[in-house]
């Protein structure tokens, strides 16, 4: 049975029977980005406002949201959600609304892409505030909605509550500094007088030292001291008995359903209709971190697809989740929190399956795919997965390209992968090269945003035209650029023994993992190679290694590293430095220059750099900041 119910939209009613999706939107236009014109597209009208989603728990295509059959329903059978909402619009969009998966509550998108800062990329009011103005140049429409039920800021989404329901969770946390007592908050309510277990590690691959139970504040806040000899950045863990989870779940329907009501309403209700012709005619959805994570959950969910059966996203990008998933559809979920080496390693979001494909798992004794739900019902989007170096040593990334006994696996004819060579996880658009207290190397200044935008090119071309983005490019077992740990630097002698540093990536259980293979210069050999990497003045790793510590946890969270290389043969034996000297690298006048000319004009050709950002290398290398070395 569908649910009906009454439509109100910007303040209109209809007693026409609808479905149980997007309801009614509160909000309006005004004059965005102060009057700026983006060339061809024109200038920008901003929508801001509210959006209110009802969902029939009854329906099939809702059945996979944990706990929605156990909150009560309202009078009309449904279960409603209220979302923040933001849309730009150009005045002559290109049919493509591009929607961002929010990151923690926060549009990262504009600044990726644009080159402002996350202030400006968050307030999108002002002229500047739009940077290049790349995004909307394109003219895409550019379209917000929050989905995370434990944040509420900058953007914020009502979930509703399974009250009553009881069941574990756990919080890990560090103190900040001082003696305490310190007040934390917990992700959810303790059930009254339950037993709870309380302890602390000094690293995340220590044993845990039990502790008295922390005094309670409150149903959802508790009292800490810092733990006797424990060091600054112990790590806390509380086990204990929670109550009345947030259907966390129910923020991925959010998503599909503010985009299917955009994308195929052709009211005066939908700000993207026009004289009842909807001006949308595809949609790609993207996430960064976190948020592509969660796109990665979306799609493997079979969220896909609408309550009337048809596709949300044409085209999706998940950017820089490596082969993980989001802690977000469970009950107690805790979609903020971020795995990685020294934290939160005990949150579910690296489980099989990890790659597009479907496979076998003899481990699980499971078979399955992200893509699985959506092949049996026609809608899975095309899609352009790209990651950093840094994902191959802090998010297991190789566990896309090969299965459960590290073999190869070879992507679909919808799927491109590509690996942004020698950049860190994320990086401002003025990063510069330098030192930063406990890590080892100077930090990684290389960005992959030229990347992500002649990628961004490439999908709305393969969606508008069809035409093919260029060939993945993603290091792999079976062609040699996808290795042990141990082998990584194999061609780059010394490197590794200079450093000091154990190399470990962050293992995944039973399931081999592997990191790119890196050529006598030390770069990684895969992958797209921009001009700073293919025409070196240094080594750029995706790892930085932390200072102090020794053994498997040494790894600067979501930070890259760089070696320069040596400038002179003489050096370069004075050091036991095996990689190539900059005087044999570019022995004549402007032979630095040319090389990156050539190797920009390369990437051009190949479809993987824009003019704009080609032209920028050049200028760069002409004025001696390509490698940011401060040279």
């Amino acid at each position: 049975m569908r649910w009906l119910i009454p439509l109100v939209i910007l303040g209109l009613s209809d007693t026409g029977p609808v479905r149980a999706e997007l309801v009614s939107l509160d909000g309006a236009f005004a004059a965005g980005l102060g009057g700026r014109v983006f060339g061809q597209a024109g200038s920008v009208r901003k929508w801001t406002g509210t959006a209110t989603i009802r969902l029939n728990p009854s329906d099939p295509h809702n059945a996979v949201i944990t706990d929605l059959d156990r909150v009560p329903p309202g009078a009309d059978g449904t279960v409603q959600a209220v979302t923040d909402l933001v849309i730009l619009r150009p005045e002559r969009p290109n049919g493509t609304l591009l929607f961002e998966v929010l990151n923690r509550g926060r549009k990262l998108l504009p600044a990726w892409t644009q080159d402002t800062g996350q202030p400006e990329a968050e307030r999108l009011d002002q002229a500047s505030d739009a940077g290049t103005g790349f995004l909307l140049e394109q003219g895409f429409t550019l379209v917000w909605a929050a989905w995370q039920g434990d944040v509420s800021t900058p953007m914020g989404v009502r979930l509703p509550v399974a009250a009553g329901v009881t069941g574990p969770s756990r919080d890990e946390f560090s103190l900040p500094p001082g003696p305490g007592p310190h007040t934390v908050r917990l992700a959810y309510s303790m059930v009254d007088g339950s037993p709870v277990q309380f302890g602390v590690r000094p690293s995340a691959d220590a044993v845990a030292v039990p502790l008295d139970a922390p005094r309670v504040l409150g149903p959802a806040s508790i009292a800490v001291s810092p733990a006797p000899g424990q060091p600054a950045g112990a790590l806390y863990t509380l086990n204990y008995t929670a109550t009345d989870p947030a259907v966390m779940g129910m923020g991925l329907a959010v998503i599909r359903d503010v985009v299917t009501f955009l994308r195929r309403d052709e009211s005066a209700m939908n700000p993207l209709a026009d004289a009842g012709r909807n001006t949308v005619t595809r949609t790609i959805g993207l996430g960064i971190s976190q948020s592509g994570r969660v796109l990665r959950d979306f799609l493997y969910l079979g969220l896909n697809q609408d309550e009337r059966g048809r596709i949300v996203f044409d085209g999706a990008m998940p950017i820089i989740p490596g082969a993980r998933r989001s802690f977000t559809n469970a009950r107690f979920a805790q979609p903020g929190r971020n795995p990685g080496p020294q934290y939160d390693r005990g949150y579910p979001v690296l489980a099989f399956p990890f790659t597009y494909p479907v496979l076998d798992d003899p481990i699980s004794g499971r078979r399955d795919g992200i893509l699985m739900r959506c092949r049996l019902t026609n809608t899975c989007p095309r899609i352009i997965h790209m990651d950093s170096e840094f994902e191959f040593w802090g998010s297991q990334a190789s566990l896309l390209v090969t299965d459960p006994a590290g073999l190869p696996v070879a992507m679909p004819d919808d799927v491109r992968l590509y690996l942004a060579t020698g950049t860190p996880h994320a990086n401002a658009a003025d990063a510069v090269m330098m030192r930063v207290p406990g890590c080892v190397l100077p930090v990684n200044p290389h960005s992959s945003r030229s990347t992500i935008r002649a990628l961004l090119v490439a999908m709305q071309e393969w969606l508008a035209d069809g035409r093919a983005p260029p060939p993945s490019r993603y290091p792999g077992r079976a062609e040699g650029t996808l290795v042990p740990a141990a082998d990584a630097y194999r061609a780059a002698p010394g490197l590794g023994d200079a450093l000091g540093y154990q190399r470990r990536v962050v293992g995944a259980g039973s399931y081999p993992v592997f990191v790119p293979l890196s050529g006598p210069d030390g770069n990684a050999v895969a992958g797209v190679r921009a001009p700073i990497v293919a025409v070196p003045r240094a080594t750029y790793t995706g790892w930085n290694p932390l200072a102090g510590l020794e053994g498997g946890q040494d790894l600067c969270t979501q930070l890259g590293g760089v070696v320069p290389l040596p400038a002179t043969d003489a050096a370069a034996r004075a050091a036991g430095d095996g990689r190539p000297s900059l005087e044999a690298l570019y022995p004549g006048p402007n032979s630095y220059e040319r090389a990156v000319a050539e190797a920009a004009d390369a990437l051009v050709q190949a479809r993987l750099l824009l003019p704009a950002d080609a032209a920028a290398a050049g200028a760069g290398a002409r004025a001696g900041t390509l490698a940011k070395l401060g040279q």
